[in-house]
């Protein structure tokens, strides 16, 4: 048995697409699909749902995502754990993808890939397409072939119910999950056709936020993990994310594009640093949208 779980804030419309998203899939094994939210309307969308498939259940908790998701560890009873967003959709045969690549005993975790649907022809589109493309595709691709550790994407990732039952609320799931899996001696894969549909932030005050978000998330594993490598770092970025970034532009708008991206990151990094260092405003758990 397997169990699913969408975490959302505040989408009921979007979760009612996500959870069709994921019955579309036709999964092979039995499974239980959970949506944790703190919200009523949510709550309501799910017990629509639940009418029809009686595999889908609701799980409420206001204090946050990683809180409610420690909760929610405690209950599932599948033997292999998806994660996904509400605000997001998965391919048709994302989840079984997913799950074929736990047939090797010796892997833990298996991180999807995200896809933007944002347009192209925009700036905060065009940075999207990017940074899903030629950074985190590319680099967990290469990662995965290579046999080497590789960070996972909250949008869709999955992992065996003997890895934990209780993460730090100082540091995202995703980020923290694919290091104790290595610590156990599993593999971490990537599922290069386990696709999840990813609707990114259009203009350019959500994007920082986000963006500085993630950063603060990744940068409170050093508390835990001081000395495992880190794929997400201002040094990565620049080492390997550089060359990537320069071979992906089609014209000279999006080169342009590009640049404006590199100062946009190092805004990011430079505020990532300040703030967890100088001023100790660190990561924090909470509901928030993506």
């Amino acid at each position: 048995m397997i169990s699913i779980v969408v975490t959302s804030f505040k989408e009921p419309l979007l979760v009612k697409r996500a959870v069709n998203a994921i019955l579309k899939n036709n999964i092979k094994e039995k499974y239980e699909l959970i949506v944790a939210s703190p919200d009523i309307e949510t709550e309501k969308i799910v017990e629509e749902l639940s009418k029809a498939n009686k595999n889908i259940k609701f799980f409420k908790d206001g204090k946050g995502k990683t809180f409610a998701l420690n909760l929610v560890f405690k209950i599932l009873k599948g033997n292999i754990w998806v994660f996904t967003d509400g605000n997001v959709f998965v391919g048709e045969n994302s989840i079984n993808e997913i799950l074929s690549q736990f047939s090797d005993e010796m892997v833990g975790c298996v991180a999807g890939k995200p896809v933007s649907v944002n347009s192209r022809s925009n700036m905060l589109g065009y940075w999207s397409h990017l940074l899903f493309d030629a950074g985190a595709h590319k680099i967990r691709q290469d990662l995965s072939k290579k046999g080497k550790f590789l960070e996972c994407s909250g949008y869709l990732f999955a992992f065996r119910d003997n890895i934990t039952k209780n993460v730090p609320l100082n540091v995202a799931p995703d980020t923290i999950i694919p290091y104790l899996v290595m610590k156990k001696g599993y593999k971490v894969r990537y599922a290069e056709n386990a696709l999840v549909y990813v609707t990114n932030p259009s203009n350019l005050g959500d994007f920082l936020k986000q963006k500085i978000e993630h950063a603060k998330s990744h940068e409170s594993l050093n508390e835990y993990a001081p000395f495992f490598p880190k794929v997400k770092s201002f040094r990565n970025e620049i080492k390997k994310g550089t060359v990537l970034a320069l071979k992906y532009p089609s014209n000279l708008k999006e080169y342009f594009w590009t640049f404006l991206l590199f100062f946009t990151r190092l805004y990011i990094w430079t505020k990532v640093k300040t703030d967890y260092i100088i001023l100790k405003k660190k990561y924090s758990d909470s509901w928030r949208v993506n």
